[in-house]
């Protein structure tokens, strides 16, 4: 499969289309932009932090609440998956923003696949839906945004808490009864799931970005050494178990998919991270190829907007925002994990 796709909308186009927008006149804050003294990229924390429960100022509803999202994140893409697992379609809308993004942060342009117009505001950028809530916003404009359309209030845009809040907080709308079942952070598996995301995260999640955005070659050696450390970490233990934490499917393989899945096509190139590739590992490959095939997974896997992003977007790590072809990954190819454990 060539990850690349069609290669509509050039670089050019998107550059004409961004620059011929002024409704924004605040510049966007570009997230490699935040840097430490010593070179090490430092991301900071989301900025709303509200939860949907009953009897609160965001009660579960049909309806109430829409996700913005962009294809190419994979914070956002977290989300997604825990929308499609949970049989929230009909519950939670979505709008995917625009891939390329520049000196005014997300845009929503109708011409790119898979993209629309802003459906509530009809805003042009999404900082102007941050506004909507805080009129003098001036922080960083991420998705995953969850929106309420009653209120006119942003719910919450960290994407952890979001994924928790689709996993249990709209059980009672759910589809299905399998999916209301469905549980990604069971009582008896959380110590164990917490455990996990407190080393993915840092180290793998984030490490490919402190990777690619570090800017000394102190902070480069660091985070990359770390991320092939806890890379290897993954294989041993995959080498033993089905999944991250046993032999159930739960949110802390969902957290990993969404970085492996865009690990050869853009974190081994683009952001250097280039000691191994995902297809040398005998037991993350296969995982991998396993949860891409599960209903969810694959289907919110979007990788044309994931490689058009990433080196479109970052003109201090490529200028000129030429795309590449490769590689050719077969995400489809039989994977075995269920013969194995």
């Amino acid at each position: 499969m060539n990850v690349f796709l069609k290669r509509k909308g050039s670089l050019c186009c998107s550059l004409i289309r961004n620059m011929s927008v002024q409704r924004s006149t605040v510049k966007h804050v570009d997230v490699s932009s935040e840097i430490s003294k010593k070179g090490s990229f430092v991301r900071p924390d989301s900025s709303f932090r509200n939860f949907i429960q009953e009897d609160g100022s965001f009660p579960p509803e049909k309806g109430r609440y829409h996700l913005y999202v962009s294809f190419a994140c994979p914070w956002a893409h977290r989300t997604l998956i825990l929308r499609k697992l949970k049989g929230l379609e009909k519950v939670i809308s979505y709008t995917c923003v625009d891939h390329f993004m520049g000196d005014n942060g997300w845009r929503f342009n109708d011409e790119v696949r898979g993209c629309e117009k802003d459906p509530i505001f009809n805003a042009i950028f999404l900082r102007e839906v941050y506004n909507q809530d805080t009129p003098d916003y001036n922080g960083r404009i991420t998705v995953p945004v969850l929106f309420d359309k009653q209120s006119k209030k942003v719910v919450n845009n960290e994407s952890s808490e979001i994924a928790r809040m689709f996993n249990r907080s709209f059980n009672a709308l759910c589809e299905t009864d399998e999916q209301r079942n469905l549980d990604l952070y069971p009582s008896e598996l959380q110590t164990e799931i917490d455990e996990v995301n407190s080393w993915v995260y840092p180290n793998i999640n984030n490490g490919v970005y402190r990777s690619g955005f570090a800017q000394s070659q102190q902070a480069y050696d660091e985070a990359v050494v770390a991320l092939f450390n806890h890379l290897d970490k993954v294989e041993e233990i995959l080498s033993k178990q089905r999944y991250l934490c046993g032999a159930v499917l739960t949110e802390a393989d969902v957290r990993l998919f969404t970085t492996l899945v865009r690990f050869d096509p853009v974190y081994h190139g683009h952001f250097k991270c280039n000691k191994k590739r995902i297809v040398d590992y005998p037991n993350i490959w296969p995982y991998l190829r396993e949860l891409y095939q599960m209903k969810g997974f694959g289907e919110t896997t979007d990788l044309e907007h994931i490689c058009k992003h990433y080196q479109m977007s970052h003109p201090k790590i490529n200028p000129f925002g030429i795309v590449y072809i490769g590689p050719e990954l077969n995400f489809h190819e039989a994977h075995g994990r269920a013969d194995k454990f």
